[in-house]
């Protein structure tokens, strides 16, 4: 499908990393770009810049979603590409044992599920709600092309790290679920993929200490350093271009394997 001018998009996540720089590629090429963001201030900013529109989304909330995409296609029309990247993480093994005092304790429950509805329920939630919206629409090519999602999971969901259990069941989730739901789909012509980054240059990622960012990098086989957004937004832009992409989970790591911590 191509990206032209006033194609509608909703990306979540898109006030800041991996979604801004997709909803700022999509722009690029004419997009009318929706944001889903919790950050209203950075969001509002950035759809400014590219002549989008701001929806704050929680994406756990069904009345949220909703609400977005009823203001997104108010304002845009009925979206043809979806592109989640909204998500969160945590950090905390399974069991463990204190070094000082010797008690154990384990993960607790609500963090799990907390990790599990943003990662894995919120984007099923939006991929849903946009394929029953993209449903309504025209085909645009003789191949029956109705609209393109693209998806972020983790290279995490393959090969996660001591202390990721809840993020990386909730990232496999969303690889597990991609070939599925590109099934369920195909006789309408809509696509679904999905993008597993590794080690990337987000906000995130830019809070951690110079030497910790260099290790990371330096971890990676090659390029030794740390992806770009732009990269991420480089592969997103090409599943929702290439007509024959679809069904596929795609590492873009550097070819990194993580270690167990």
């Amino acid at each position: 499908m191509e990206v032209s001018s006033n194609t509608p998009a909703v990306v979540t996540g898109g006030a800041s990393g991996l979604g801004e720089a997709t909803a700022r590629a999509l722009a690029a090429k004419g997009a009318k770009v929706a944001l889903f963001d919790m950050n209203e201030e950075k969001g509002e900013a950035v759809a400014k810049d590219i002549g989008g529109i701001f929806c704050k989304v929680n994406v756990t909330s069904d009345e949220d979603v909703d609400a977005g995409f009823a203001k997104a296609r108010e304002a845009h029309g009925q979206e043809r590409i979806l592109v989640n990247c909204a998500g969160i993480g945590n950090a905390m093994k399974t069991a463990s044992r204190s070094k000082e005092d010797g008690s154990i304790k384990h993960f607790p429950l609500q963090a799990f599920d907390f990790i599990i509805q943003v990662n894995l329920v919120g984007t099923f939630r939006c991929i849903a709600k946009s394929a029953a919206g993209m449903l309504t629409l025209d085909p645009l090519s003789e191949d029956g092309d109705r609209g393109a999602i693209v998806n972020t999971a983790s290279v995490a969901g393959e090969d996660g790290q001591m202390g990721q259990a809840a993020y990386s069941a909730s990232k496999g989730g969303v690889i597990g679920m991609t070939l599925p739901i590109a099934r369920d789909l195909m006789s309408e012509g809509i696509r679904v993929n999905t993008i597993l980054p590794g080690i990337f240059n987000t906000p995130l990622m830019n809070a951690a200490p110079p030497q910790v960012k260099e290790a990371l990098a330096a971890s990676v086989p090659f390029p030794k350093r740390l992806g770009n957004p732009e990269e991420y937004a480089r592969l997103a832009m090409t599943m929702i271009e290439c007509g024959y992409f679809n069904g596929e989970d795609v590492r873009l790591d550097g070819a990194i394997r993580m270690a167990p911590r």
